[in-house]
């Protein structure tokens, strides 16, 4: 018998240290740090959200050996016999399935396949940064697309953009392709552009989506352009910003508000990032970040594309209606 793990954040199989959340059928692109007394459990023991450990999982006990009290011929016929003995018992229970699972008519009911009784591990290469630490896209999944289900949009993955699979990641990204030799060195793992789908650690209840876009921005960029989580500085760290955009913007059928950066960095071309905070159409009303960071190369992709992106936005389920990225009034 299957048991279905409720959606939560859980242990992930590919990254110590880190959370990443199941939805209930699959793995999401979201991760988190592993919160306090959640590393303790360990993945035997995961928790959903409002709880400080899930229930126990289930764990087989070893049988006694077969043969081990007694003379190795005894055992053997021991053995034997219990394997026949199995056999009719599980014989006995499928014919006894089928025949309560036929209708009046005598005919038995169509089996459905099964699904997955709860979160399971990657096999990718864990010593690989760029690994996938969540499902490949399957087969029904539109490739051009990208669905947020934790917060309830989806965001258009441009020509030469991939779903991002690195552990590294927070939220659900996409970005460019290609990577390159980052300027200050140290890395060969530079992308020209990358946008993010991320649950806002909003620091108040009267936090607004002007406060947080313009605090946000400042984290991105640090994050992208000065230094990134692995401690390391790729673009030789910030030396200023100037404020390119901060205005009142509507996306997902919500109102809220973006600020675009144009970031000049120690070594290389800089970048532009942006930050567009709103309430998540998700139905929790809980405010919400979509990050943009691309380079300022020629060989990166313009600020039309960002502005698609932004524009493309869309409640899950929602192809006709909402996203419409424009201004609503003066910043």
């Amino acid at each position: 018998m299957s048991m279905t793990i409720p959606p939560g954040w859980y242990p992930d199989p590919q990254a110590p240290h880190t959370e990443r959340w199941w939805d209930g059928t699959v793995w999401t692109a979201h991760s988190r740090a592993a919160q306090a007394g959640a590393a303790a459990q360990g993945p035997a023991q995961p928790y959903g959200p409002g709880q400080s450990s899930g229930p126990p999982q289930p764990h087989t006990v070893p049988m006694r050996q077969a043969g081990a009290t007694g003379t190795r011929g005894g055992g053997n016929r021991r053995l034997i016999a219990l394997s026949v003995t199995g056999v009719v018992l599980v014989a006995a229970v499928a014919g006894g399935a089928v025949l309560l699972g036929r209708d009046d008519g005598g005919s038995a009911p169509e089996a459905t396949p099964s699904s997955s009784a709860g979160p399971t591990a990657a096999t990718d290469d864990p010593q690989d940064p760029e690994s996938s630490d969540g499902p490949s896209p399957g087969a029904s999944e539109d490739a051009t697309v990208l669905e947020d289900q934790l917060n309830g949009i989806t965001l258009a993955i441009p020509d030469g953009w991939v779903r991002a699979n690195s552990s590294l990641e927070e939220g659900a990204t996409i970005y460019t392709d290609d990577t390159y030799d980052c300027p200050a060195g140290g890395s060969s793992l530079c992308r020209h552009a990358r946008v993010s789908s991320v649950a806002a650690n909003v620091p108040s209840a009267d936090t607004t989506a002007k406060t947080l876009a313009e605090q946000d921005v400042a984290e991105t960029a640090e994050a992208v352009y000065g230094e990134d989580r692995l401690g390391g500085r790729p673009h030789g760290g910030i030396e200023s910003h100037t404020v390119l955009e901060s205005q009142n913007y509507a996306v997902a059928g919500k109102a809220g508000y973006l600020v675009r950066w144009r970031v000049v960095t120690g070594e290389g071309t800089g970048g532009y990032v942006q930050t567009i905070a709103f309430p998540s159409p998700a139905g929790t009303g809980a405010l919400m970040v979509v990050r943009f960071a691309f380079d300022a190369a020629p060989s990166a992709p313009g600020l039309e594309v960002m502005d698609q992106i932004a524009a493309g936005i869309r409640p899950v389920k929602d192809a006709t209606g909402g996203g419409v990225g424009s201004s609503i009034g003066p910043g």
